[in-house]
């Protein structure tokens, strides 16, 4: 055991808050997915338990891979990564999947290992980088918005524009954290006003688009004017899982019903993923629900701690990025589980089944774990990185 700690450097905290969220999340993913099995007729509990377990295992051997690079190559990673995730992007929007019915055209499928990978949310974990990489390297200049406009906002605006079709949620959640970074980053004020005037517009524009034309989109702007309008309208009926969410949730009381005993994991769809806290609190009760709560906050302190040691803007900037949209996607989540926020298929970090999200969020956190551990780590060895330099060492 000492041997394995030996080799984990970076904030202990942070590692024992992971393997506590990954280690409980056992019990409510192989509860939920009841609903999987004997609704949907998919495998069995064992075997989505196992298949949790699996990715989680995979997710840890991310983060230890990722928390043992020096983060400076972080940088140039993420120009190398840009134009793979818009050719990824591409593709996916490309190939047009449906499940159920539904546009599912945010996921493609990994071959031989039977994972849907969701390219979206490695497209936001890049674009976090690249966004940071440009202001930490522009700290000390005086940023011209035209020249802005090239170097950052075309790149990010064109990977935007293609998440958005697929998954509007996701869309949102980036370019706020996007705009949040740059603030912070010392991106001017009225810049950042004139941006988020256009992305306001480029978003009226898209839905009127999808209005005048539906059989490019299907059911997409539909499906998120019905969820605003049931959230915001409490004259009509609730949508089906928000109902049976909140009936779990009433039913749990102070302690739960106990582990496994939900009855509603059998009528709530995505009761493993997108609303598995409203099983965690019908089965714990509200202790239960609140200390997953103080488990995240717990993360966030800590991730803040991390920020107040170190010594790069580009870090900073970096742990921010890459950080707290970790704990945004767990508000959302839980917000929606709770009926505060209207539904939008986020995931409960390293707590809901699926490959992409526990992947992408361990890969967030080994970043974070990275920087926490670097003490040689420059701003000259950051500002002056070459991708191509970066690519070549990787090679050798």
């Amino acid at each position: 055991m000492k041997t394995i700690f030996k080799h984990i450097e970076g904030d202990k905290t942070i590692w024992a808050i992971v393997a506590i969220l990954a280690i409980f999340s056992f019990m409510p993913v192989y509860s939920a997915s009841t609903n999987l099995v004997y609704v949907v007729g998919s495998g069995s509990t064992f075997g989505h338990l196992v298949k949790h377990m699996v990715l989680l295992i995979m997710g840890f051997a991310i983060i230890y891979g990722v928390h043992k690079i020096p983060y400076r190559y972080f940088s140039g990673g993420a120009v190398l990564m840009l134009p793979i995730v818009i050719v990824l992007l591409v593709f996916t929007l490309a190939q047009g999947t449906t499940i159920g019915g539904a546009n599912a055209s945010r996921w493609i499928r990994i071959p031989f290992v039977g994972v849907g990978f969701q390219t979206s949310t490695l497209a936001g974990l890049v674009l976090m980088v690249f966004v940071a990489r440009y202001l930490a390297r522009n700290k000390e200049k005086e940023i011209i918005f035209k020249e802005s406009l090239l170097q950052l906002w075309l790149p990010v605006s064109l990977v935007l524009i293609l998440i958005l079709p697929a998954n509007f949620s996701t869309t949102a959640i980036i370019f706020t954290m996007i705009l949040v970074i740059v603030f912070i980053g010392g991106y001017p004020l009225k810049y950042i006003s004139f941006i988020l005037g256009a992305g306001i517009l480029a978003l009226t524009f898209f839905i009127l688009i999808a209005k005048a034309f539906p059989d490019a989109m299907p059911n997409r702007v539909q499906t998120w004017q019905n969820r605003i309008e049931s959230f915001s309208n409490g004259g009509v009926k609730e949508a089906y899982q928000v109902e049976k969410a909140k009936i779990a949730i009433a039913t749990g009381g102070p302690l739960g019903v106990g582990p496994g005993k939900s009855v509603q994991k059998n009528f709530l769809p995505q009761s493993s993923s997108d609303f598995i806290y409203a099983i965690i609190v019908e089965e714990y009760g509200l202790f239960g629900g609140v200390m997953l709560v103080l488990v995240y906050f717990l993360l966030l302190f800590r991730i803040f701690v991390v920020l107040k040691k170190t010594v790069t803007i580009f870090g900073t900037l970096l742990v921010i990025g890459v950080g707290i949209p970790i704990i945004f996607q767990a508000t959302i989540n839980m917000a929606v589980a709770t009926n505060l926020f209207p539904v939008t298929g986020q995931t409960l970090p390293l707590i809901s089944s699926g490959g992409t999200s526990i992947w992408m969020t361990c890969f967030a956190l080994g970043m974070i774990l990275s920087v926490s551990a670097s003490k040689q780590e420059t701003e000259e060895d950051i500002l002056d990185d070459n991708p191509l330099d970066i690519l070549h060492e990787t090679i050798d």
